[in-house]
Formats: C-alpha cells, structure tokens, sequence
C-alpha cells in the first residue's frame, strides 16, 4: 500500500492522526514572566481543531538569559506550570498532540530583554547580533544543560506529549555546532565532534529527566548556509549519533539570520518548484538513518509533499506560516488535496507578535477590511 500523508504515525511511543506538523512557531503571545495566556491556549486549540498531526509549541526559553523576544513561552520555573497545563489540556480536548520545544538563544539575546551580556560559545558576533556575548564557561555550560534537563522534566509533568530541541536558527545549540560561532580551544570546540558536545550533553540530561519510553526530538540545522559554516556532512554525523542515543525523530531545516536568501524563512515561495527548500537536506539524512525525518520549509501544496514522501525523503512535513493564515488547513487538504496553501510568504505575520500581542495573518486582516470598510 502506498505511504499518504493521511496515515497515521508513530513517534516514540506517541500516535500521529496524519504526517502534518504545525512547526515551531514564535507566536508572541505570554505574558512577561513567560507565562501562558488564554489567547496562547486558544490559538492551540484552534490548531488541533484544524486537523494537524502534532503541534510543536513555539520555542521556549529553559534559563530567564535564554529569551530572545517578548512574549515568548517560558519553562524555566516550576510557577509556570499551570499555565502549561492548561494549554495541553485544551490541545488534548480537541483530539491533538503536543510537543513542547525548549531553546536557549544564546548569543542571539539581546541585554536590552535579558538584563545581562548574552552568553555564548565564543566572545564573537553570533549570526549577525552585533552585540558582543560573553564566552560561556564550563561551570555556565552545565548549568544551561542542566536548565534543558529541568525543562524537560517540567514539559513532562505539564503534559506534553514530547519535547523538541531547537538546534537550528543560529540559537545556542547551534552556535555550538557553528565553527563560525564556536571557536573554542577546549573540548566543546575544534573538530565536529566537539562541537557536538553540548548538544550531546543536553539530549542524554534531557532523556535521563523523561526517561527511555518519552519523545524527544530535535530541529535541527543541516547547514548553515554561510561559507565555512555548520555543513550537510557534519549534520547527516550529527544526526547519527543522536540516533545511537535514542532520539526519536529529526526535523530538519536550514539557515541563519544572516544567510541571506537561504535563511529559514524565505519569501517568494509561489509555485511548487519553490516548495521544500530544505527537501535536499532532509533527503540526505533521512538515507542516513532509520528514525523518522520531518522536513519543513515552504511547503504549500500536498502534491509536492506526497511526492517526497513517496519517493523516501521524509516521513513527515511540518508548516508554519500556511497554518498562520489557513489553520483548518490539514483539514482542508483532506477535503480536496488539490488545494493550495494561500500564504503568499510574505512574512508579515511575525510583526503583529511584536506590536500587538500576537502573530496573525496580516492579509487576512487587509482583505477582511476590505470586504467590511466599518471594521
């Protein structure tokens, strides 16, 4: 029988209704400490309603210097663990699966939202922030893989159905993997191998505080993007080690703030030829090893996902900004997959998260005006 983007799946131990996956989404919608709101909670369940197969929460901040923007989820403190509670319960009521994603950004925050010089690998410019970050200490380095391992354990006891490390997007986990960011001469900087320490580190903390039969998963980045950056073949390394330690799935992206037009989120994505711009990367690992690869990145049309899935190159695919502006949009598809997403890539979204307390769809928004002046 052929594979359709319908079947159910299996992560771990957790059961997919379909291979769509709502991809970590900053949504700009807690409260200052971190803190779920009602508006965080519905916009979930709004979610799972809509038909997707997994929704991964939008990254959350494991240590209070991890934050990069307002608004953003945090699970650094047991305090916060009702608000948690609530959302997973809200996204279990409307039949859907939740993973939440844990972050530290590393030499991507900001002393302007932390209060304090950003750590990172190495005192360098991490991808573009010009503020200069402080290199992080061994006694700093476990501390933070410690945060990663409490926050696990919290995402846990507030009913995730899984977690995800975000190693991709130039936060810490890939600034470690970088050679552009990490130039340290110790043994958590040098050769790949290296590199890889940290986030070693905090996937066997992470597993020991969930334990052998609970989803842990990983976004992470297969290349950089950038001349003499993290590359393909150092990523498919990576993601084979991670599966000799017991990771569950891999989903993967690609990119950096400062990679131009291959940064994670690009634009003019407008006919299938556009789809998938990380379809290569995924394809590469996913020959490389036996667990479940999810690809994300412009992905619009069922057409072009069902034709990578059929010819192997992942086994999942995850969306972001199409479920912004169409979140019934799985559901659509089951309906008539001959539909096409109408996000037009404009990346508009993201701005409302900042000035209003949430992300939406700014077209949405123009074209409903448009239609209803008095609005």
């Amino acid at each position: 029988m052929e594979k359709s983007l319908f079947d159910t799946f299996q992560i771990g131990n957790t059961t997919l209704n379909n291979r769509f996956v709502r991809s970590a989404t900053w949504e700009g919608m807690c409260g200052q400490s971190g803190a779920v709101t009602p508006k965080l909670t519905e916009y979930c369940k709004a979610l799972a309603r809509g038909g997707v197969g997994l929704i991964i929460s939008g990254y959350s901040y494991v240590r209070e210097d991890g934050r990069q923007y307002p608004g953003t989820m945090g699970i650094y403190n047991d305090d916060l663990l009702p608000g948690l509670k609530q959302l997973t319960e809200a996204v279990h009521q409307e039949g859907g699966v939740i993973f939440c994603q844990l972050v530290h950004v590393g030499g991507q925050a900001s002393s302007k939202v932390i209060g304090e010089t950003p750590l990172a690998p190495s005192a360098i410019e991490s991808f573009g922030n010009k503020e200069l970050p402080r290199e992080m200490t061994t006694k700093d380095i476990s501390a933070i893989v410690a945060c990663f391992g409490e926050a696990a354990r919290r995402a846990k006891k507030a009913g995730f159905d899984g977690v995800q490390l975000h190693g991709a997007h130039g936060y810490l986990i890939n600034q470690f993997l970088s050679p552009l960011c990490n130039q340290r001469e110790d043994d958590y900087g040098g050769d790949a191998s290296r590199r890889m320490r940290f986030l070693e580190e905090v996937y066997t903390t992470v597993r020991s505080a969930v334990g052998s039969d609970y989803p842990v998963s990983i976004k992470l980045t297969a290349s950089d993007n950038i001349q003499g950056g993290f590359n393909l073949n150092e990523a498919v390394a990576v993601a084979q080690r991670l599966e000799v330690l017991g990771i569950d799935a891999i989903e993967v992206s690609s990119g950096t703030p400062t990679s131009g037009e291959m940064n994670p989120v690009r634009q003019k994505i407008d006919s299938p030829d556009q789809e998938a711009y990380n379809a290569e990367f995924a394809s590469a690992i996913k020959h490389a090893v036996e667990i479940p690869v999810i690809l994300v990145g412009g992905l619009r049309s069922c057409g072009v996902m069902q034709e990578l899935l059929w010819r192997g190159d992942a086994d999942l695919f995850a969306l972001s900004r199409p479920l912004i502006r169409e979140p019934k949009l799985p559901n659509l598809w089951q309906e008539d997959d001959n539909h096409i997403s109408t996000c037009i890539s404009c990346n508009g979204c993201f701005r409302p998260g900042l000035k209003e307390g949430g992300i939406y769809c700014v077209i949405d928004k123009i074209e409903e005006k448009n239609q209803n002046p008095q609005i």
